[in-house]
């Protein structure tokens, strides 16, 4: 998720905490309360690896709002290139300009075969709900890093159910229905919720979304929240691939 950070293997103390994020170590970051792991939690177990056949490609529902087929990037307010039909990540997130609360979202992405890929470099970026809720892109066919920032994992909360990332230089999809929280005032009457697919395999089942995404907190809501916000697309410095994105809003 988070870009451009020099981490260092500092050990504080005695602890056996570091302050890297790496798997098989333990970072000196704040407990989850819903979980036994801190945030980031090198040692949390990875989830099983479950083979699927790669992206499943659903054509637009006549409903749907596209946001990219191939033709342009005039539906996002990025400069994001399109080459060959496919929308390439570059400099600066990508935002919808149109806004999207309760929603299905269809989504097919690909790392580049030849990147080099360690932990959370070089093949990393995000599907972000309402401009705050990530779901992760990540190589995670072969990549080993923490549990909640593989592929599919609600980015520094909850890791997928099962890994069913195809192998890298593939395309892969994402099908995600959403639920946006419920405020009543500036008090939070129902979370978010996210229900999301990977390559036709069920990854999270109606999760609950704690707060905004965070780096090394503990998510939390805010006092104030939009009733619909952009879909974003994470620019991490990678040139992760995209097409056919469309979303459907749930009413």
């Amino acid at each position: 998720m988070v870009r451009y950070l020099a981490i260092g293997a500092i050990f504080v103390g005695t602890t056996g905490l570091s302050s890297a994020l790496e798997p098989g170590k333990k970072p000196n970051t704040p407990k989850q309360p819903w979980s036994d792991y801190v945030v980031h939690d090198g040692t949390r177990p990875t989830p099983e690896k479950v083979k699927t056949n790669g992206a499943v490609v659903v054509a637009p529902p006549a409903d749907a709002v596209v946001l990219f087929d191939g033709k342009n990037s005039d539906a996002f307010t990025s400069g994001w290139k399109v080459k060959d039909g496919i929308l390439v990540a570059s400099k600066g997130d990508a935002k919808s300009k149109q806004e999207f609360g309760d929603c299905q979202l269809h989504i097919e992405w690909r790392i580049p075969a030849e990147r080099k890929v360690k932990n959370q470099q070089g093949g990393n970026s995000g599907v972000f709900l309402m401009d705050r809720y990530e779901v992760q892109v990540q190589e995670s066919h072969t990549n080993v890093t923490y549990a909640d920032g593989q592929a599919g994992a609600i980015y520094g909360q909850t890791p997928p159910q099962v890994n069913a990332s195809a192998p890298q230089g593939e395309w892969q999809s994402y099908d995600i229905l959403f639920t946006a929280p419920r405020y009543d005032g500036e008090k939070l009457v129902s979370p978010a919720y996210v229900t999301v697919v990977h390559n036709g395999v069920v990854i999270q089942n109606h999760t609950l979304i704690h707060g905004p995404t965070t780096y090394k907190q503990v998510a939390k809501y805010p006092a104030k929240h939009p009733l619909k916000a952009p879909i974003r697309l994470q620019w991490h410095g990678d040139p992760i691939e995209y097409r056919n994105i469309w979303v459907r809003e749930i009413k």
